[in-house]
């Protein structure tokens, strides 16, 4: 982890930073061809070491178009990870029910335009703000909205299941946080 002089703080940078995070799960978490990538287990997380309130998070990440996967924030508690004990900004293409999608904050608000990151590098740009949550993918706003379920916590990156089976792969190469 380190501090680029500007406020932002590097908790991945290509296939460094493994040992910022806490492992929850059986996922495959590996550094490997310059980005942290996880593709085989019944799902997982990378969770922060420390909690974060008001930040801004940089993630440059590539899904598999099956991917099941996302960027949860300010989870109540780091040893359980769910869509509804955190904030989600959901990375999964292939969702049932689109809308909630990638670009969305699962349960909180859909995303709007829905757009796709499924076989490509994208970038989220998320801001938490007091009750303020915005995500904007590859530059476009796809979600914004006023919540205060969760106050502080850490953040945790997925890789997810489809009941039994592997969710796809997901990979992270450069993941800042600016605390406000």
């Amino acid at each position: 982890m380190y501090d680029s002089g500007t406020g932002w703080t590097t908790l991945i940078d290509g296939d460094k930073g493994l040992d910022n995070f806490n492992r929850v799960g059986d996922a495959n978490w590996r550094a490997e061809d310059g980005a942290i990538v996880a593709d085989k287990g019944k799902g997982g997380f990378l969770v922060t070491k420390k909690s974060y309130k008001d930040f801004q998070l940089r993630a440059e990440f590539w899904a598999g178009l099956s991917a099941n996967s996302g960027i949860y924030m300010r989870c109540a508690d780091p040893a359980v990870i769910t869509d509804k004990s955190c904030y989600e900004a959901n990375i999964y293409d292939e969702r049932a029910d689109p809308s909630f999608g990638t670009g969305a904050i699962q349960h909180i608000m859909k995303a709007s335009p829905m757009l796709k990151a499924g076989g490509k590098w994208s970038t989220y740009e998320i801001t938490l703000k007091g009750t303020q949550i915005t995500l904007v993918l590859n530059g476009v706003q796809t979600a914004a909205a006023q919540d205060s379920q969760f106050a502080r916590g850490p953040i945790a990156l997925q890789f997810g299941s489809h009941g039994k089976e592997p969710g796809g792969v997901i990979k992270y190469r450069k993941l800042q946080i600016k605390e406000l």
